[in-house]
């Protein structure tokens, strides 16, 4: 295995369920190792089946899946050596303790005890959990819930983890604090991080590379800065310093709404300029407070893609990318 080895090679996966749906079809994805991976898609996207699939909850119809080099089929146990997972759903048991979930974990790795507690100790601290060591899993916030997990999947020291939604009903402290986490996890470990995410800002800053799953096959696989380069049309909101009386005007750009007599939201298409409509609102007499991003750039080039059914990047610009 060398550093050029995928940290998850899936080759010609196709997953067709017994009553005929087909939630896979051909996909063919390669994750490099080190770095964050984002893999989005709108729900029913096929997201679940994949991981399910990863995670040997089912066998799929065709194809292989490799993690760093393993194939996952023949050498289940050896692949899953490298591989923590933590899905959406809490499947621990409610009236174990805290550290005590981490250690029988570690146990199903080949772990004594005796090793495992340091390492429990470490993640449960930069957890936030320490102090809940003790305690039944059933009496943790469900953000707490939410850490634990992530804490049981990394008690064997995975080479790659993959998050399934880990921020869902997690308050926005909190999920500042578990990706400085993952970022630290990424860093010293060198742990090669998949990311599910419907937080998409999330996905934009700490992801190098991207992949979007829809109607069960990839529709995008490319570097993150690669894909927001292709947004061609984006829009801006503009906060008056004052209320202003009447209509607003704009030349020379695609469209623009007023929804109050504070607000301008301008839309521009590559080419069309900010300056501009700076300019155009000084001599108005308007002057301006605040601009921003009306959505999070992968946001609106997602939501644009999913509603076109965009099926690779060269077809983007058609459909107004």
């Amino acid at each position: 295995m060398t550093n050029t080895t995928p940290a998850l090679q899936i080759n010609n996966l196709s997953k067709v369920y017994g009553n005929g749906f087909t939630a896979l079809k051909n996909v063919n994805l390669a994750v490099p190792q080190g770095g964050f991976f984002a893999l989005l898609g709108p729900n029913g996207a096929g997201k679940s089946t994949m991981i399910g699939i990863i995670s040997s909850l089912f066998k799929p119809t065709e194809g292989s899946v490799q993690i760093f080099g393993t194939d996952l089929l023949q050498n289940p146990s050896i692949a899953k050596q490298y591989l923590g997972i933590v899905p959406q759903e809490f499947n621990f048991n409610q009236f174990e303790k805290v550290q005590d979930i981490l250690i029988t974990q570690a146990g199903y790795f080949g772990i004594p005890a005796k090793e495992a507690r340091p390492r429990a100790k470490k993640l449960l601290t930069a957890l936030g959990l320490w102090d809940k060591r003790n305690n039944k899993a059933r009496e943790l916030s469900g953000g707490m819930k939410r850490r634990l997990m992530i804490a049981r999947a990394l008690i064997h020291k995975p080479k790659l983890l993959i998050l399934d939604e880990p921020t869902a009903g997690v308050d926005i402290e909190l999920r500042r604090s578990m990706w400085e986490f993952m970022q630290q996890i990424n860093e010293e470990e060198k742990t090669t991080i998949i990311l599910t995410t419907h937080y998409l800002e999330e996905a934009e800053q700490l992801c190098r590379y991207i992949a979007i799953l829809d109607h069960g096959e990839i529709r995008i696989n490319t570097e993150m800065k690669e894909l927001l380069t292709q947004l061609s049309i984006e829009t801006f909101i503009f906060d008056f310093k004052q209320p202003v009386s009447g209509e607003v005007s704009i030349s020379g750009i695609t469209s623009y709404t007023q929804p109050d007599n504070q607000t301008l939201e301008v839309t521009l298409t590559e080419g069309e300029s900010l300056n501009g409509v700076f300019e155009q609102l000084t001599q108005q007499g308007i002057e301006v407070s605040s601009m921003r991003n009306k959505a999070n750039r992968l946001e609106e080039l997602f939501m644009r893609l999913v509603e076109q059914g965009v099926q690779s990047k060269d077809s983007m610009k058609e459909a107004g990318l």
